[in-house]
């Protein structure tokens, strides 16, 4: 195992600022750390996470294993059955396969008989219709069973086996998504339902949600702003990221890494895995040992900011307690792979003369786009946008100028008609 660190640490930590200008930060809630895994499909993050459970539960931690992909595999790796239920897979170390219509059945019923009663129109819900749920919100119920864990504060070590790095995204800009929604529409929705309510059934053949289903969308809304807070916090999640030194691999990786932290995610570590060694030396190896190195070398310029472990490909396939521990054995020590990484994600403001500076870490992006909606900032990088919603602190004040820095973006906020130079490196969009 090898590990390289490059370049100088980034600030110690991100802050807002609040209605008054001043800068606040995230405090840490319970000693429970939430760490999660993914990066393109078939490049070992399973077994680079169960490695590290392992590592942790010999340690002395109590540990969980999260699956938060629905094609679960952790019960194959580990040579366990879980069955849906958390499941003990040695001391200290715990599984769990969930099962998320499980999940919104017991935790909110009320929800789903909102959803099903507007789209089948009746008032009343087949009892065998419960198991039914909208596509998509599988991932949602799995991200409030995670914040249930991290609460109960019953684990030491929370580690999520995410899915492949596209399907992560939607998985982990879902609760801000929600909640803006929910936080644009939902009075209007509130008082639409109120007014036609009475008259729905009979009129419209809709039967819309009563109070008792708004109070629990409106519940519903204050967990994902817990759980935007609670994922975004540096000194509580982690994201780390797998990838194998291939052509496909790296440059997902690189998108995968500036999305993170286009939606504020701090990315802690890159684990580079399947990496030849020089046991058997031949042409053929020495062929794809080069290859290998160009690419390892050019995820390190990218992600000079972060601890880089490489891991070497083994001669058989890690599957079975034996194998996960001869992988733990391979990773650094516990008190270097677990040491804190500045944090680089979320964003960042600074006053500038009469306004703020946004400064947004967006490594790799050389065309992203900026425009202002309100008390909204919409920042499109690749293929992904997100919406941003502004302090109140800038709600009289417009964008002046983006400025493209080697790492990300700076937006400069003035009020309307303050004066202004031209930014090197960019100007107003």
């Amino acid at each position: 195992m090898e590990e390289t660190r490059v370049g100088k640490a980034a600030e110690e930590a991100a802050f807002t600022i609040d209605e008054t200008g001043k800068e606040s930060g995230n405090e840490t809630g319970s000693g429970t750390r939430i760490t999660v895994f993914t990066g393109k499909g078939g490049v070992g993050k399973t077994s680079a996470i169960a490695a590290h459970a392992v590592l942790c539960a010999r340690k002395g931690e109590k540990t969980i294993l999260v699956s938060a992909d629905m094609a679960h595999n952790l019960g194959d790796i580990f040579e366990i059955r879980t069955g849906g239920a958390v499941v003990e897979a040695q001391k200290d170390l715990f599984l769990l396969e969930p099962d998320p219509v499980k999940i919104m059945q017991e935790e909110f019923p009320q929800v789903n008989k909102a959803i099903l009663g507007m789209l089948s129109g009746k008032k009343t819900v087949p009892e065998e219709a419960g198991r039914f749920m909208v596509p998509g919100f599988e991932n949602l119920f799995t991200l409030l069973k995670i914040k249930k864990l991290y609460e109960s504060g019953e684990y030491r070590r929370i580690f999520v086996d995410c899915a492949p790095s596209g399907e992560t995204l939607s998985l982990l800009k879902l609760p801000e998504l929600l909640s803006w929604y929910i936080e644009k529409f939902f009075p209007v929705g509130k008082l639409i339902t109120r007014v036609l309510r009475p008259v729905s059934g009979g009129l419209f053949k809709v039967q819309l949600p009563d109070s008792g289903s708004m109070d629990e969308f409106l519940r519903l809304h204050g967990e994902l702003v817990e759980l935007q807070d609670l994922l975004k916090d540096p000194s509580i999640t982690d994201v780390r990221l797998v990838a194998l030194p291939e052509k496909m691999v790296v440059e997902e990786t690189k998108r995968t890494y500036m999305y993170l932290n286009l939606y504020g995610y701090h990315v802690d570590r890159l684990f580079i895995n399947r990496v030849l060694g020089e046991q058997s030396e031949n042409a053929f190896t020495r062929y794809w040992r080069e290859i290998q190195q160009g690419y390892m070398e050019e995820l390190e310029r990218v992600f000079w900011q972060i601890p880089v472990t490489k891991i070497r490909w083994y001669e058989t396939e890690i599957r079975g307690i034996d194998s996960l521990e001869r992988l733990r054995q391979d990773l650094p020590p516990y008190e270097e792979l677990f040491a804190p990484v500045p944090a680089t994600s979320g964003e960042n403001y600074e006053p500038e003369g009469e306004g703020w500076r946004l400064h947004l870490f967006l490594p790799g992006t050389a065309d992203a786009k900026v425009s202002r909606y309100g008390l909204d900032l919409d920042v499109a990088a690749g293929n992904c946008l997100r919406r941003i919603p502004l302090p109140q602190t800038l709600s009289a004040m417009e964008v002046r100028e983006v400025s493209r820095k080697e790492d990300g973006l700076e937006v400069l906020f003035l009020p309307k008609g303050a004066e202004t130079g031209e930014t090197e490196g960019g100007g107003r969009e």
